[in-house]
């Protein structure tokens, strides 16, 4: 659009001078107009939409968390544009109902901010007949290379100490992990052992230390590997006559992380060509870390002399976070992606899946799909629902808190009403406290709930009866291994 500018007043070239009233043209002399005669062009108003899509997402990218833009913004393409609004193509359905619900002023904004005039946002949807059940694999969709992910370490930027939850079943762990990301090879930790059950953080903690020595000196060599990728790298350089090749681009690196080392097992020649490539690295003084699904003893197929060069330096386990840490990871990754969910339902799930964090992780993203989709509110009737699809009736229902309850009281030898009542005998303190355990730890329900149904304590006597349980445990073998008799009992094993 061409303007004129007059005493700092702006007049469009559309705008004629004889239309205003009581107009005197000896007054307006081209003398007094300052007229461009080559004015330049507005760029907004020649982007196409492609352009226009990708200065809105340059504007998007600088609001918010990385791991927010590459999961909804990374892959959506401009599909088409008009003078009235621009087309934006989606996934899925559920996408465009994330987007509409959470990022719809954002993406206006950005488009006031980028496009010439005011444009209606429209989308493209490609339809699919996904179940709900199949949801999570739409929003798993392959991510882009993320903002600070280092080509030759193959990081993901993700992973870094801060966002990781520590409890006490990761704390040993994770202070190991950061030692020897602060002093990589000058400590006793070499190499450094992380092993767990899956889902439980390993890889987490793995490039977790990667991250922070990038950040720390980028000039660091770092490489981090999964044992398949590292085995398919090995047959890939035998193929083309790389051997030589291979073995020197990871002997010259400052740190070496192999996910998975279990994968190892029965496969001889690899871990022929790992020995000595560890060899090389520990001689060199440079800090290798590694992580399996089991303690090195227990994996099957490996060679003996590569399970001795493990146990050289420290080997550190995870355990299954206990409840007060797995509401702690749900409530994060709910902060981390702005999103309001009731508390108890961040503890009925956080209740129902104990022992790996990425099907938890997995539940509330379900959750929220389907709450998307339904155009329905979280609630714990929806989040019952999802649950009983993911692990079953059997999980939820077939073990009740009176059904504990009862159990107990029989195997004590006490009678519910005194359960249920304010004596602090010390047998009956115990039957109640281990009634709060175990339905703590063998139904879904929420400590409100279970304080509730025993008696009408609150959540924080629950607490403080688990804590107390757990002591016990731990000071005394003999009842530890009647807990866990009770455990299976109930549980029908």
């Amino acid at each position: 659009m061409v303007c004129y500018s007059l005493y700092k007043i702006q007049f469009p070239s559309c705008f004629k001078f004889q239309d205003v009233p009581n107009f005197n043209s000896e007054f307006f002399s081209a003398d007094t107009i300052l007229s461009e005669p080559n004015p330049p062009q507005n760029t907004k108003s020649t982007l196409t939409a492609e352009d226009l899509w990708g200065q809105c997402l340059l504007y998007i990218k600088d609001r918010i968390p990385d791991h927010a833009y590459q999961t909804w913004f990374d892959g959506i393409i401009a599909a088409g544009m008009s003078n009235e609004g621009i087309t934006l193509q989606v996934p899925n359905q559920f996408h465009y109902e994330w987007l509409e619900s959470k990022y719809r002023h954002l993406i206006d904004n950005a488009l006031k901010e980028c496009a010439a005039h005011p444009l209606v946002v429209n989308y493209s949807v490609v339809i699919s007949d996904k179940t709900i059940d199949e949801i999570p694999k739409l929003i798993e969709k392959e991510k882009p290379i993320p903002p600070g992910y280092q080509r030759k370490s193959q990081l993901n930027s993700r992973y870094i100490f801060e966002n990781f939850i520590e409890g006490k079943s990761n704390q040993f762990a994770k202070a190991a992990a950061i030692s020897v990301a602060d002093t990589p090879g000058q400590t006793p930790y070499n190499p450094l052992l992380i092993y767990s059950n899956p889902g439980l953080g390993k890889t987490h903690l793995l490039q977790a230390i990667g991250n922070k020595i990038l950040k720390q000196n980028k000039n660091m060599h770092v490489v981090y590997l999964t044992s398949e990728k590292f085995m398919l790298n090995f047959i890939s350089s035998i193929q083309k006559n790389r051997s030589t090749e291979f073995a020197n681009n990871y002997r010259n690196v400052d740190m070496f992380l192999l996910d998975d080392v279990q994968f190892f097992q029965g496969k001889k020649e690899t871990q022929e060509q790992f020995f000595h490539l560890f060899n090389d690295l520990y001689q060199k003084g440079r800090q290798v870390v590694l992580t399996t699904d089991r303690h090195p003893n227990d994996l099957k197929g490996l060679k003996e002399r590569l399970v001795s060069r493990f146990q050289s330096g420290l080997i550190v386990d995870i355990q299954p976070p206990d409840l007060e840490t797995r509401i702690a990871i749900l409530m994060k990754k709910a902060e981390d992606d702005s999103l309001e969910i009731p508390y108890d339902v961040t503890e009925f799930i956080a209740s129902a899946i104990k022992g790996d964090i990425r099907a938890m992780e997995g539940a509330l993203v379900k959750l929220l799909a389907l709450s998307s989709l339904r155009r329905e509110d979280i609630t714990m009737s929806l989040a019952q629902q999802v649950l009983t699809n993911i692990i079953g009736d059997h999980s939820l229902e077939d073990i009740t808190i009176d059904k504990i309850l009862k159990y107990v009281c029989r195997k004590m030898k006490i009678s519910e009403r005194q359960v249920m009542g304010k004596s602090r005998t010390m047998n009956i303190a115990l039957a109640r406290q281990l009634a709060m355990y175990l339905s703590k730890e063998l139904t879904s329900a929420s400590l409100a709930n279970i304080g509730s149904h025993i008696g009408g304590r609150d959540h924080s006597t629950v607490i403080h009866a688990c804590k107390n349980i757990d002591k016990k445990a731990l000071a005394e073998s003999d009842f530890k291994r009647k807990l866990e008799v009770m455990k299976n009992e109930i549980s029908g094993q």
